[in-house]
């Protein structure tokens, strides 16, 4: 037998994540209920087939497989069918009684073991397939691996039954999840230089952030850009047409007080965010992050470059001079903690864009009243913004441009909100910044990732949030007394007092993504062992309707941070 060299072709999918449905059954039913079990398979994979969005705007694929499984011959079977089409997400339906360790625990000796799997079944007496899915999960939860169960509802009777609105889309807030952590393995980010200003909570953890979430760090030195910008090592043509873009798009706001001087400044800076995605495009990345401070443009003992800040709202926007894009999260001061909660969060929303800023300062109740009074404003107290107070999120760089308006906005009527003064005195007003003001209403999750060396395991701290306009004045005064040339977004958590907020902030930088609710955060903390640090003392522990149910694992050792601590080895 002769070794195969194997074509150099690969298919475009491979590697992509592929979510397997499947149900097992009672070899002893009647046909009719057979029938009815397979044609379940086929209705759960059409009710997910386009719903899963990759941060590129495909879906990701849905394969079932028609064989019910009856015992270890049909699940090796199943199992092939699953392995050939690359499943690595598993979907179990059942819909009657069957024997667990002759099915579906079959099955999963034939995948590693994190592999993400859900059952989803009816809550029937009739029909019992729930009774199956919690003979299963416990059997499974008794050798240390993670399920999640969906008891929802479909009828009992009927030939074609279909699951409940409820139903469909807790499972599919499970396959967000289960397929960002599948599909981020094997993927990496760039990182251009080290952890700016020495602020170690942007440290890349490069060891544990491989370890745990499947995740390549590449990291680069600034020096590459500088000399790539020097030998202008971009496609000039191009520069044109994102330059002509973006003076159609803004005009004379964007500050050019120093004519031709800052002219050929503002190319540069459009001109790294040519150079910088070439790279990334090099080595396949999904995100990345840039250092600047204080070596690129703020450290008087070198040759200052302007300011990135263009490039970096670029990359976590949906749109460029080429139109409609993914969103590649971008992370200022090359802070990875920022990148990676940037990253799962923009793959957990579907493609939403991230907003970075800095945790500034954190006006509450009594602050804004005050503030208010002093500037002439007499609030009533029914305005948002004063039922608790609000976070004044700012930072220089990674503001995504969506945020200048409310999601879905197209292109135009985003950009016609941004303005683009000139960079501040510490980085010697070389080059423009990106300023605008977040409107009201938008709903989503704000969080951070953390990593303690004590426990060798990384944390979210996480909470809802939602932000808030206040009147131009006040908030334009607001923005004056921090940086009126950045973009602020004004951020009230959900739960968290602002007592709680200002103590609680495990770093400098905080992050949102719109329309991401808790229970797809909190099925991928599950499979990544990410810490949940949600500590509010108004929030309850579980949310009807809101949370993911705590899975089994976590209920019989000893609660989930337990549990977590256990599967990394650091209990």
């Amino acid at each position: 037998m002769k070794a195969k060299l194997l074509s150099r072709t690969v298919k475009p999918n491979t590697g992509k994540p592929v979510i397997g449905v499947f149900a097992p059954c009672d070899p002893r039913i009647d046909q009719a209920s057979r029938e009815r079990s397979t044609n379940i398979v086929q209705h759960a994979a059409e009710e997910l087939a386009g719903k899963i969005k990759l941060p590129d705007g495909t879906a990701a694929e849905v394969v079932y497989s028609d064989v019910l499984i009856d015992a270890e011959t049909q699940a090796d079977q199943v199992a092939r069918q699953f392995k050939e089409a690359g499943v690595n997400v598993l979907v179990c339906v059942p819909d009657t009684w069957s024997f667990p360790q002759l099915t579906t625990i079959s099955l999963l000796s034939h995948f590693p073991k994190d592999i993400p799997i859900n059952f989803t079944t009816g809550n029937s007496g009739t029909r019992p397939g729930v009774v199956y899915t919690h003979a299963t999960s416990g059997a499974i939860a008794q050798y240390g691996k993670l399920t999640h169960i969906n008891v929802g509802k479909w009828p009992d009777a009927g030939q074609n039954p279909t699951m409940s609105p409820e139903t469909l889309k807790a499972l599919v807030d499970w396959c967000y999840a289960a397929v960002t952590f599948q599909g981020l393995k094997g993927k990496r980010v760039v990182i251009f230089g080290h952890d700016s200003m020495g602020m170690e909570t942007a440290l890349p953890h490069v060891l544990e952030t491989r370890n745990q979430f499947g995740l390549e760090i590449t990291r680069l030195d600034m020096k590459l850009l500088a000399d790539m910008l020097k030998k202008e090592s971009y496609d000039k043509e191009e520069l044109k047409r994102l330059r002509s873009w973006l003076e159609n798009h803004a005009g004379d706001r964007i500050e050019l007080p120093d004519g031709e001087k800052d002219s050929e400044l503002l190319d540069q800076s459009l001109a790294l965010y040519l150079i910088v995605k070439d790279l990334m495009k090099e080595v396949d990345a999904v995100g990345g992050g840039f250092m600047s401070q204080l070596e690129w443009g703020s450290d008087d003992r070198g040759i200052q470059l302007p300011v990135a800040d263009i490039m970096e709202s670029l990359f976590n926007s949906t749109f460029d001079h080429n139109g409609p894009k993914a969103v590649q999260p971008f992370a200022t001061e090359a802070d990875v903690q920022a990148l990676l909660t940037q990253l799962f969060m923009t793959w957990l929303s579907g493609g939403n864009p991230p907003l970075f800023m800095d945790f500034r300062k954190v006006w509450d109740k009594e602050d804004i009243s005050e503030f208010a009074a002093q500037n002439g404003y007499q609030p009533t107290g029914d305005e948002p913004w004063m039922k608790k107070g609000f976070v004044d999120g700012v930072n220089s760089g990674s503001a995504s441009f969506n945020w200048a308006a409310m999601p879905g906005k197209e292109e135009k009527d985003v950009m016609k909100n941004i303005s683009f003064p000139k960079a501040v005195d510490y980085f010697y007003y070389l080059g423009n910044s990106v300023h605008f003001k977040s409107p009201g209403n938008i709903k989503g999750l704000a969080a951070r990732l953390a990593y303690s060396s004590l426990s060798g395991m990384f944390s979210m701290i996480w909470d809802e949030a939602e932000t808030v306009e206040l009147p131009a004045d006040l908030a334009q005064k607001i923005c004056d007394g921090a940086n009126p040339t950045w973009p602020h977004t004004f951020v009230v958590p959900k739960f968290a007092s602002m007592t709680e907020y200002k103590q609680y902030a495990p770093a400098n930088h905080f992050h949102m993504t719109w329309n991401l609710e808790p229970a797809r955060l909190q099925f991928w903390m599950d499979f990544a062992n990410v810490l949940s640090v949600a500590p509010w003392q108004a929030r309850p522990t579980f949310i009807e309707g809101t949370d993911r149910p705590v899975p089994l694992l976590y209920l019989v050792n000893g609660g989930e941070d337990a549990t977590k601590k256990m599967k990394a080895g650091k209990a």
